[in-house]
């Protein structure tokens, strides 16, 4: 004959009443009858096969083997009680770790305005972020969440949008503006060394620009190939042609003057970089945290 397993909620009814050794007492604190209290209690009794409680019509005494499984029983229930409340406080006052995958583009653009901000908000939470351009299976790597430019996304996957909107720019140093001109269109790029960029799956990104509602993707043509934003914009102030960076990237080099936008009337706002991670019921609390944080900061 197997040995009956007590639940925890029969422990913990079992505890209350030993502690108040009053059923009316122990009833109040579990919201239930002393009448519905005292036949569950017979009825965990009668499963045990064992007496705990001795009764009478004026009070309740522990039995020997109700005093010896109480002293047994109660160190663990303060010991989950403990567990419970440690998770509500990691719950209210967030720490842990949160590990994010994002483009090298994304983390230049954001980590002054986004990610630090965060972390002198959250300082028990460690950050992990890893910049690679590849697009990585997050869930097999071992990421909480994954940055990527545009929502579309597997489908066991959830997107929010991760920091502001902005238009990618064409843009050139006033040099080689005085030396070559500016094309007129965005076709007229073919005429025009351009800084070109790879990723790393090998393909080169094609420019993307407006006309007439339309979009209009344009391969350019150049001497210069790099795989990353920052070494793109040092090429750019060196002269070294036309970029196409965001405007996050390039903003501070227009206000100095250093860089000129061109072809302004044919860009628009994109919809940006998204973080997304695996739809599931439960969310770790860091990660729940940044994700609000985005928000707050949209």
């Amino acid at each position: 004959m197997n040995p009956y397993r007590a639940t925890l909620q029969e422990l913990e009814m079992f505890a209350a009443i030993a502690q108040h050794l009053s059923f009316r007492k122990a009833a109040s604190e579990r919201n239930i009858t002393p009448s519905a209290l005292s036949h569950a209690m017979r009825n965990f009794e009668e499963r045990l096969g064992v007496r705990l409680l001795n009764r009478t019509t004026r009070k309740v005494a522990l039995t020997e083997a109700g005093d010896r499984f109480l002293q047994r029983i109660q160190p663990a229930l303060q010991d989950l009680a403990q567990a419970v409340d440690e998770l509500n406080d990691w719950r209210s006052d967030p720490r842990g770790s949160l590990r994010i995958s994002m483009p090298r583009s994304a983390e230049a653009l954001f980590f002054q305005s986004l990610i630090l901000p965060f972390m002198q908000r959250y300082p028990d939470i460690t950050l992990e972020i890893d910049s690679n351009d590849t697009l990585l299976d997050i869930v097999a790597a071992g990421f909480d969440a994954g940055v990527r430019y545009g929502a579309v996304l597997a489908q066991d996957m959830v997107a929010v949008p991760f920091g502001i909107p902005m238009r990618a720019l064409a843009v050139a140093t006033p040099e080689f503006i005085a030396r070559y001109g500016v094309p007129g269109t965005p076709a007229e790029l073919l005429n025009f060394s351009c800084i070109e960029r790879r990723f790393p799956s090998g393909r080169r990104y094609r420019w993307e620009f407006w006309q007439d509602g339309q979009k209009q993707e344009v391969a350019v043509n150049g001497s210069l190939v790099l795989d990353n934003n920052e070494r793109i914009l040092q090429a750019a102030l060196a002269g070294a042609g036309i970029a196409f960076l965001h405007q996050g990237t390039v903003m501070e080099a227009i206000q100095r003057g250093d860089l000129v936008e061109i072809l302004s009337d044919f860009t628009q706002v994109e919809e940006g970089f998204w973080l997304y991670y695996p739809s599931r019921k439960y969310l770790s609390t860091p990660l729940r945290y940044f994700i609000d944080w985005l928000k707050e900061n949209r």
